[in-house]
């Protein structure tokens, strides 16, 4: 087993233990209204951070609260505490733990656990993608835009690359649309096969790496929204089950 693997696993426990029951006192926003932040998310990039270098010394975390340097072209963590901290502040269960390790772009290790869920999804790059029972994922088999289930999400900042467009067009196009409202949870759950494909951009790379890899390694397809490579840290993703890859890149096109 990947020792990346064993310091996320390691982390993700001792966050979701510290979130299960948490209720937030202090809620404040960030870059704007919409962007919320609370003090269990500072609390439990806190305690990632602890138990990361307690596995992996030396090794740079960055995260969505405390940010970090770090250098691409080396080995470093990719935090997000709370995926989906409106969620959370609301009482919504649909937030996650993500974690990830990354090196030159390509994601190492991965997991990704929502505590109240019962949920957790992980991987390492080349050695597949599990979920809580340890059972390999699999994406799902349709193969039809028109009768998949896909998943999206969209900006705090609403006044610019807003992605209404795309989800317009998609409404009318698609067997269906979700917002979920955690990226990182619609990633693995076209992993686990009940999502067929999931678009979105002005991500962070640490919304995306972990989400990612559980993808791939479950047989999905990764790439832009028009088809190019994936960039970690370009905030641009198409995720899909690979079968209905093409016909989303055209009609996110027509969008």
């Amino acid at each position: 087993m990947s020792e990346l693997v064993v310091a996320a696993r390691a982390a993700a426990r001792a966050a979701s233990a510290l979130l299960r029951d948490a209720r937030p006192d202090r809620i404040t926003s960030k870059s704007n209204a919409r962007d919320l932040v609370t003090e269990w998310d500072v609390k439990a990039e806190e305690v990632i951070r602890r138990v990361l270098e307690e596995h992996a010394p030396g090794v740079p975390v960055v995260g969505e609260e405390g940010g970090g340097d770090f250098d691409k072209a080396r080995e470093h963590w990719l935090v997000d505490p709370i995926d989906g901290t409106v969620n959370f502040a609301h009482g919504l269960p649909l937030w996650c733990v993500s974690i990830a390790a990354a090196r030159a772009g390509e994601v190492l290790a991965g997991v990704v656990v929502a505590p109240i869920l019962d949920w957790w999804f992980e991987a390492s790059l080349g050695g597949g993608a599990r979920d809580e029972r340890g059972t390999a994922l699999s994406v799902s088999k349709i193969d039809r835009v028109d009768q998949a289930l896909l998943a999206t999400g969209f900006p705090y900042d609403m006044t610019q690359e807003n992605n209404l467009d795309r989800w317009n067009h998609m409404m009318k196009t698609a067997g269906t649309c979700r917002r979920l409202g955690s990226a990182a949870i619609d990633l693995c759950l076209v992993a686990k096969g009940a999502v067929d494909g999931h678009w979105e951009n002005r991500l962070q790379a640490w919304d995306l790496a972990a989400g990612v890899l559980i993808i791939r390694e479950a047989g999905g397809t990764v790439t832009n929204m028009t088809g190019g490579g994936f960039d970690l840290y370009d905030g641009e993703v198409l995720a899909s089950n690979g079968a209905i890859h093409g016909e989303l890149i055209a009609e996110l096109a027509r969008a």
